[in-house]
C-alpha cells in the first residue's frame, strides 16, 4: 500500500508539473516573451520533452512502478503477449528474408554459431509505449489529433522494435563480439530517437493548432 501511495503521489506531482509546462507554453508572460524574442521556443520544448521522458523512465524503474505492476497478472500477460508479437515477425524476417539458418523456441532465436536472442518481456516495448503515451497525454496539442497520433506512435515504436531484433540478429551472426555494445548503446538509445522524431513531428507539424481556431 505504501508503494502504491508513493506512485500515486509521484504521478499527481507530474500532472501538476506538466500543467505548469502547458501553461508556460500556451500563455504569454515575461519569460515567454524573452523566449520568443530570442527564438528559444524549440530548445525549451526539448527540455520539457527530456523532463517528461526522464521522469517516467525514473518512475518505471527507480520509482517502483514496474515492480508494482509485476505483482499483477494482467501486466505480465500483456508484456508476454507484446513480446511474442515482436518475436513472430522478427523471426520470420530473419528466417525467410535474411535466410539465416535458425530454430526458435519460447520466443528465442537460436543461430548456427551458437548465438541466440531471447525476446523477453523487457523487449516487448511496453515501457516505451507507456512513456510515449504519457508524453503525448501531457504535452499541449489538439486532443482530436492525439486520438489518432498516439496509436500511430505506438505502432511506429512497435515496428522499430521488430527492426531492432532483426538488426541484432544480423549483428550476432556477423559481428557477435560487438553484439552487447550494439544492443545497449546503439539500438536501445535509438528507441528514444524514434520517440523524439515522433514528438518533433507533433510539435512542428501535426500538433500545431490552426491559426483561425487559435484566434477564436
Amino acid at each position: 500500500m505504501q508503494r502504491e501511495h508513493k506512485i500515486n503521489n509521484l504521478i499527481r506531482f507530474n500532472y501538476l508539473l506538466c500543467y505548469k509546462i502547458e501553461f508556460m507554453i500556451s500563455f504569454p508572460n515575461p519569460i515567454q516573451a524573452f523566449i520568443t524574442k530570442h527564438k528559444l521556443q524549440f530548445i525549451i520544448q526539448i527540455l520539457y520533452f527530456a523532463v517528461i521522458t526522464y521522469f517516467f523512465h525514473w518512475l518505471w524503474w527507480d520509482g517502483g512502478l514496474e515492480s508494482w505492476l509485476r505483482t499483477h497478472a494482467f501486466f505480465n500477460e500483456t508484456e508476454e503477449f507484446l513480446a511474442h508479437q515482436v518475436f513472430l515477425p522478427a523471426s520470420w524476417i530473419v528466417e525467410h528474408v535474411l535466410r539465416y539458418p535458425i530454430h526458435t523456441e519460447h520466443n528465442t532465436l537460436f543461430f548456427a554459431n551458437n548465438g541466440y536472442i531471447a525476446v523477453e518481456g523487457s523487449c516487448s516495448g511496453l515501457k516505451q509505449f507507456y512513456q510515449w503515451f504519457f508524453l503525448m497525454l501531457l504535452f499541449p496539442g489538439p486532443w482530436k489529433r492525439k486520438l489518432w497520433y498516439i496509436p500511430l506512435g505506438i505502432v511506429t515504436i512497435h515496428l522499430y522494435n521488430i527492426l531492432r531484433i532483426v538488426i541484432l540478429s544480423v549483428v550476432i551472426v556477423h559481428w557477435p563480439a560487438h553484439w552487447g555494445f550494439i544492443h545497449h548503446w546503439v539500438m536501445r538509445p535509438l528507441y528514444y530517437g524514434v520517440i523524439f522524431i515522433l514528438w518533433v513531428l507533433w510539435v512542428e507539424k501535426i500538433g500545431k493548432r490552426d491559426p483561425d481556431r487559435r484566434s477564436q
